[in-house]
């Protein structure tokens, strides 16, 4: 046998031997932590519920669920250093191209891009009005938008504005003057005073660019093409809902000049978009939800979804008493949705009761409960989870049968 130092000598001699024996050793250890991690519960070390997903992409509710296609791309960004602007410039070109708009840029979610957009029309590529925003020396700059679609209002206000309302077209074109810098149109309003094509032709018209807030607006895949083609000068989407990459990551795209100015409000400038910051792997796996998302089969999702819910609404078929009905959202969330009603004089229980026992069971599911009504999709769910669903649901309401 040989001993310790006559083995470390002959080594010495063979060093690419050595070598390969110590890095053999060291991936032996990193596969080792790695399946270590894998085993890891951190939710259940942490005390934090899992759920089943009957509410959709939701934000509270931590959005989407990653793809294995995003995780990939996240895991391959970490590996090697690159240079944030460069990246964000060529991956901002590829999705411009998939998206078959002039540019376009990942954000931190659609309410940055909001930010983005409203910094970006103040400053444009002007460097000196990039630091001093929000304290542009002059008179406030505003921005103008359809009654009732004043939403996140601190991403305008952020920036210096002023919040302008217009109730109809006549006032719109009334409310646009020197001082303001673009129009913002909530894509998702049920109140919709002034059209979509209007909109932009008032806007164009006084010569201020269009923003159309779509985050939660795919499916139909065919939305992210449809407002570009309209005339809006810039559009965001959720990056988290739908599409299923990164939560913390959107879409901002469109004219370039907007699109240029809003990366240099953006990190990793010292601008007022410093703390949104978005990383190497969030951007490269926007890019690949991005591709994912517009080559999916998603008549065939449709169709899953659609039988999904009716295995759920199978399950109500022998309560007495209990009517479902598929429905689907027009705008946002536009997929295949479960309403489920009952004659409380039967069952002996109200849909917010139901919500909040499926929200404490084991396994906890979370649904809504709207206007005496529950209501659910099951776009976020997995495999298998619908027929749980049904079964929880049937059990509290057959167990609340008024005798």
């Amino acid at each position: 046998m040989l001993s310790r130092r006559k083995l470390l000598s002959l080594l010495a001699a063979f060093p690419y031997t050595g070598w390969m024996i110590g890095k053999a050793g060291n991936e032996t250890k990193k596969n080792d932590r790695i399946d270590m991690i894998s085993q890891r519960d951190f939710f259940k070390e942490l005390g934090v519920r899992r759920f089943i997903n009957g509410q959709g992409t939701i934000t509270t509710l931590s959005g989407s669920l990653m793809p294995p296609e995003v995780l990939d791309a996240i895991q391959f960004a970490s590996r090697d250093f690159v240079k944030l602007i460069e990246l964000n410039e060529k991956v901002g070109n590829r999705i411009a191209e998939m998206l078959n708009c002039e540019d376009a840029h990942v954000t931190a979610g659609a309410a940055s891009a909001i930010q983005l957009a409203v910094a970006a029309s103040i400053t444009g590529n002007d460097r000196e009005k990039v630091r001093q925003i929000p304290n542009i020396p002059g008179p406030n700059k505003e921005v103008v938008m359809p009654k009732n679609h004043r939403i996140y209002e601190q991403q305008f206000t952020a920036c210096g504005v002023k919040i302008v309302e217009a109730d109809g077209p006549e006032e719109l074109e009334k409310s646009i003057n020197e001082n303001t810098v673009i129009g913002f149109y909530f894509n998702a309003s049920p109140h919709q005073s002034i059209s979509r094509e209007e909109f932009v032709e008032i806007c164009r018209s006084k010569n201020i660019p269009s923003f159309n807030d779509a985050a939660a607006d795919v499916p139909p895949v065919e939305n992210l093409f449809k407002y570009i083609e309209m005339g809006f000068d810039l559009v965001t989407f959720s990056g988290g809902k739908a599409i299923r990459g990164p939560q913390s990551a959107g879409l901002l795209f469109g004219k370039k000049e907007l699109i240029e100015a809003a990366r240099l409000n953006h990190s990793p400038y010292g601008s007022i978009g410093r703390g949104m910051k978005v990383n190497k792997e969030e951007v490269i796996a926007m890019m690949v939800a991005l591709e994912r998302y517009l080559e999916n089969d998603h008549e065939k999702e449709w169709k899953m979804w659609e039988q999904w819910v009716e295995k759920i609404a199978e399950k109500m078929q022998t309560i007495p008493s209990v009517q479902t009905e598929m429905f689907v959202p027009e705008v946002a969330n536009h997929v295949p949705h479960l309403r489920i009603t009952w004659d409380p004089q039967k069952i002996e229980i109200t849909s917010a009761e139901v919500q909040e026992t499926l929200s404490k069971g084991e396994p906890a599911i979370e649904i809504f409960s709207r206007d005496e009504a529950l209501e659910l999709n099951v776009f976020m769910m997995k495999p298998g989870e619908p027929e749980i669903v049904g079964n929880q649901i049937e059990k509290i309401l057959e167990k609340a049968i008024r005798s």
